[in-house]
């Protein structure tokens, strides 16, 4: 909760005292630092989108086998997921822009490194290192946006990074695609290093210090460590964290399996798969603006969870009745259309359970956010190899990890955050 003289209602914060000098920079210049947390979130997306196109090129360039170049993005994944536990814990100690632009300049080195990578278990190594240092990006946005919003003001300033963040998928396979028209999968690792040089410019000079120190915990890997644990004993908390985790694990299976998927099964070339997805990022960004504009305020937080999650369940069936040949041979028109339902309820799911359990911590949103991030990241990286575990000619494992990982969705849903019990924070939320 905000601290020093503020006063928060409904997320909009009121000067009752003069504020730390960042964090009135910040508020004075909205939606440049709208923009910029938007870049931030847009990070991962563009790390993993832009590179997807390639990966059955890489796969000959290096030689090596389909599994084998598929690491490469679990590697990035599960990068992401442990700095997230460390980075998170240092900014609630040292506040969020130090951590943040130290991690830039390392995922600018490792970006550039991964564009010379020789072998794949090279690639796969600064893959690793370049999820570690990309991690600063997510685990601090969220961390910014909690600093600074609160109950449906932060639910729909989610739902606005959604959107911003959300080009990203929709541009970076695009992008991808193009690039390999005039050069080869390492032209892809050259263009994220120069994004990644122009975010971290634009970070030093926007994006003002929003901790202020009187609100930064003392104490060091310890005292982490302890605030992590008592998250973790928050049934509620750790619930949303488990669903939001596992629906992520369902999109990360979509996005590891989908190039092979649409192009080695299907026979799609780089650039129909690349406006496949791009169609299907736009599904997913369209339903969060619904969700942030007319859901959030009118109907419960929970109760639009429930129905993201539901639609997830029911597209992931019919997605497995589909690949496992219950209709007969389908083309790829349908798996694109039951991909694309799946995709945008993600929209109603990913928003608000980040809401919803950033809402319970305001004494330790770094922290949360990192174990928010980690565990999606580490739940996805585990799911990713398994869509490959039958070869490249089958989409069946992909439809069963997505189906798999909806049913334990809904289960810790309803059994952990159990929300007919949650009408405090189900409806239009506020915080006192």
């Amino acid at each position: 909760m905000p601290e020093s003289g503020q006063k928060t209602t409904q997320g909009h914060i009121t000067e009752r005292a003069p504020e730390p000098t960042g964090q009135a920079t910040t508020r004075r210049t909205g939606l440049l630092v709208t923009l910029v947390l938007g870049g931030l979130t847009a990070l991962p997306p563009l790390s993993m989108d832009m590179y997807l196109p390639a990966l059955p090129e890489v796969t000959g360039a290096l030689n090596a086998p389909a599994a084998t170049v598929q690491l490469t993005l679990t590697a990035c994944l599960a990068g992401m997921a442990l700095g997230q536990l460390v980075v998170g814990p240092m900014s609630d100690k040292w506040g969020r822009r130090r951590p943040l632009l130290i991690g830039m300049i390392v995922y600018v080195l490792a970006t550039a490194v991964c564009a010379l990578a020789p072998t794949a278990e090279t690639l796969i190594g600064f893959r690793l290192l370049q999820g570690l240092a990309g991690a600063a990006g997510i685990v601090i946005a969220r961390a910014v946006v909690r600093d600074l919003y609160d109950g449906v003001e932060m639910a729909r300033f989610f739902s606005t990074l959604m959107l911003i963040s959300g080009v990203a998928p929709i541009i970076a396979p695009l992008i991808g695609g193009q690039i390999l028209r005039i050069t080869d999968w390492r032209g892809v690792f050259h263009v994220l290093t120069v994004i990644g040089i122009l975010l971290t410019l634009v970070v030093w000079r926007f994006l003002g210090e929003t901790l202020p120190p009187e609100r930064r915990h003392e104490g060091g890997v310890g005292q982490a460590l302890r605030t992590m644990k008592g998250l973790l004993a928050d049934r509620v908390f750790a619930g949303y964290m488990l669903t939001g985790g596992l629906a992520f694990a369902a999109l990360f299976a979509y996005i590891s399996a989908s190039p092979f998927v649409v192009q080695e099964i299907y026979g799609a070339s780089p650039q129909t798969f690349s406006l496949l997805f791009g169609l299907n990022s736009i599904g997913l960004v369209a339903v969060g603006q619904v969700n942030g504009k007319l859901l959030v305020g009118r109907v419960s937080l929970d109760k639009a969870l429930g129905w993201g999650l539901g639609i997830i369940l029911v597209s992931s069936l019919a997605l497995l009745l589909m690949t496992s040949g219950v209709f007969g041979k389908v083309g790829l028109v349908p798996i694109a259309a039951g991909l694309f339902v799946l995709m945008s309820a993600m929209g109603l799911a990913m928003p608000n359970t980040n809401a919803q359990a950033l809402m319970r911590t305001p004494h330790a949103a770094g922290s949360a956010s990192a174990l928010l991030g980690t565990t999606s990241f580490l739940i996805g990286a585990v799911a990713s190899p398994l869509v490959g575990i039958a070869g490249e000619h089958t989409a069946v494992p992909m439809a069963v990890v997505q189906l798999t990982c909806a049913v334990l969705a809904v289960a810790c849903f309803l059994g952990l955050c159990r929300p007919w019990r949650q009408g405090r924070s189900g409806a239009a939320p506020t915080n006192p």
